[in-house]
């Protein structure tokens, strides 16, 4: 049983679900959590990260750590993703299990599931379809660690649960153009067109703005995270979402009023869309009784004011 004093490990506590991990366990009272600086340890490193688990013991563990980003990042970067990916999920679950750590949580993502999934979807789609291939590296990274958890759990009789959030934004996002995600882009597009003293503003954007895309306030990952940390459950991949999508051009339009400006959106249908739709279904996470608690404007406020504050 996890209590306040017990020792947990949050790996990954500088980015944006770690974060908001650590914020989320520090407020409820949390008193005895562990994390460390990419610097001071390379979870790439599978000595490394081997010692410093069986140095520091922790009861349990909560995978934030990865290579993540956009569709450009992930259509770029292949090698590194799937590659930085694998070894980090590899050497913090199975140095989990060499030092007895029965209890984490790993962090994947909705790109795990097929591109042309039934929507919405359910936990079981997983591995009946072909992947997007902007993300497939990324995600065969993601879905080996799926499989990592339950391989474990079922012949070590561990407690490795998966998780998998749907789009997340929030304070500490990456704005970078190049790599971030979809949402932290266009608020950034969005604030450089409010400095802009152009009067004839254009919001200019990849794809279609026909695609569907689920996203979720980052708190509400961190919720979650620490709702199943302290729930017995019977299943090892769980989805994390709100239950309800919109199209590329309603969320511009939603983040060009949160942010005050009137603008003309221009789509560039050279560039790609990746995946049609993803929808997740959250029906198993109500079960257990978790339920997002942000809404998407009042979500799109506050990662707004972080932004323009950072």
């Amino acid at each position: 049983m996890i209590s306040k004093n017990s020792k947990i490990f949050v790996a990954g506590h500088r980015g944006l679900v770690g974060s908001a991990v650590l914020r989320k366990l520090k407020i409820l009272g949390y008193n005895n959590i562990l994390t460390v600086t990419k610097k001071k340890l390379d979870l790439t490193n599978q000595f490394k990260t081997f010692t410093f688990l069986k140095r520091n013991n922790p009861q349990f563990i909560i995978i934030c750590s990865a290579k993540v980003g956009g569709i450009l990042a992930n259509n770029t970067f292949k090698g590194e993703f799937i590659y930085e990916n694998l070894q980090i999920q590899n050497n913090l679950i199975h140095g989990a299990y060499i030092n007895k750590i029965k209890n984490l949580i790993f962090l994947g993502s909705s790109c795990v599931y097929p591109r042309n999934c039934k929507q919405p979807i359910k936990e079981r789609y997983l591995l009946n379809g072909i992947l997007e291939k902007t993300n497939e590296p990324y995600a065969i990274a993601k879905i080996a660690g799926i499989k990592l958890c339950e391989s474990y759990n079922y012949q070590y009789g561990t407690n490795y649960l998966c998780l998998m959030p749907t789009n997340t934004f929030g304070p500490n996002d990456n704005y970078d153009l190049k790599t971030s995600h979809f949402i932290p882009a266009l608020i950034k597009k969005v604030h450089l067109l409010k400095k802009s003293k152009k009067k004839n503003k254009i919001l200019k954007l990849w794809g279609s703005g026909k695609v569907r895309r689920e996203v979720i306030y980052v708190d509400d990952i961190a919720d979650a995270c620490v709702h199943f940390m302290n729930k017995k459950t019977n299943k090892f991949l769980i989805n994390i979402g709100v239950g309800k999508d919109y199209t590329i051009i309603e969320f511009a339009k939603k983040i060009l009023k949160v942010v005050g400006v009137k603008a003309q959106i221009k789509f560039d249908k050279s560039k790609p869309d990746g995946t049609p739709q993803k929808l997740l279904d959250v029906s198993e996470a109500k079960k257990y009784g978790w339920k997002f608690k942000t809404s998407l404007e009042n979500g799109l406020f506050k990662a707004y004011k972080s932004f323009e504050n950072s």
